[in-house]
């Protein structure tokens, strides 16, 4: 076997072409979003709206509706919900996240408990991306144009209610309807990827592939650029070394996205650590 035999092995199964492609999909959509979480600070929302959508994606199940419509429904309540008690009490944003998500998480959990045994949903907690079918593709495909659209339309007003609110709203814009926009696109996205690495890990594929670019450039439109083709990257690598080594897909995807950026950590070029421990040694040389 030669070594592109090897390379294309995966391609011969029509499973695996879904994988790449959903996976692929899922990536891009989830890096765009990324870049304004990151500069917003939003990491612990992904994390809330990722987790929150488990009770529904049971409930959909047990009703026989699609698992999209219960994440949906549930993740637009946690925005609500955390909205709700920040605004109406006088516990802090971070808290109501923490109180929201995790209860949501723990009805999730106990649902599965008491679902017949012979139903497994234990792939919605962590992914089950080498059985997506046509028509989770499909549902898939939808969800992610939507978002995708809908960040590329409203891109100039969401990137400058990210830098400076005060002035997005000085030119007439609303900042709060910016950032409810911003917290439906963050359910609508984790419904896409929860699919390819279930619940526990989408909130890295909402979180590293920013990061990761934040590092790599001074630049937002170009950060908008960096984080999908790295992600998309990482995600076909992962996919593929998950087939040759018969190991998780979700957990390689992640993992692979995660030695990016901590590659990124390390050799960026302004940000890099290692580049600027370099660049502290020669000035201190040159200056001895």
């Amino acid at each position: 076997m030669t070594p592109l035999d090897f390379l294309l092995e995966p391609l011969q199964y029509g499973f695996m072409v879904r994988a790449l492609v959903t996976t692929t999909i899922a990536a891009v959509v989830c890096a765009l979003l990324s870049c304004w979480l990151v500069l917003t600070g939003w990491s612990l929302m992904g994390d809330a709206v990722s987790h929150a959508v488990l009770p529904g994606v049971v409930l959909a199940y047990l009703v026989g509706a699609p698992f999209a419509l219960g994440a949906l429904v549930f993740g637009f309540l946690a925005v609500a919900l955390i909205g709700a008690i920040r605004d109406t009490s006088r516990v802090k944003e971070d808290a109501a996240i923490g109180i929201v998500f995790t209860t949501l998480f723990a009805l999730g959990l106990v649902l599965i408990s008491v679902i017949p045994s012979q139903t497994d949903l234990t792939h919605i907690v962590f992914g089950n991306i080498l059985g997506v079918s046509d028509g989770d593709l499909l549902q898939i495909g939808v969800l992610a144009a939507v978002a995708f659209v809908v960040l590329i339309v409203k891109r100039r007003d969401l990137t400058l209610y990210a830098f400076d609110p005060t002035h997005a709203h000085a030119i007439g814009l609303s900042p709060r309807r910016l950032g409810a926009l911003l917290l439906g696109l963050l359910a609508l996205t984790s419904v896409v990827a929860l699919q390819v690495v279930g619940v526990i890990l989408v909130v890295a594929m909402l979180i590293i592939p920013g990061a990761t670019a934040y590092l790599l450039t001074d630049r937002f439109g170009r950060m908008l650029v960096i984080a999908p083709v790295l992600s998309a990257s990482c995600s076909v690598v992962g996919i593929m070394v998950s087939f040759w080594l018969d190991a998780s897909s979700g957990g390689l995807v992640i993992l692979v996205q995660g030695i990016a950026f901590a590659l990124a950590y390390l050799g960026s070029p302004r940000q890099g650590l290692l580049v600027r421990a370099f660049r502290r040694r020669r000035h201190a040389s040159t200056h001895a």
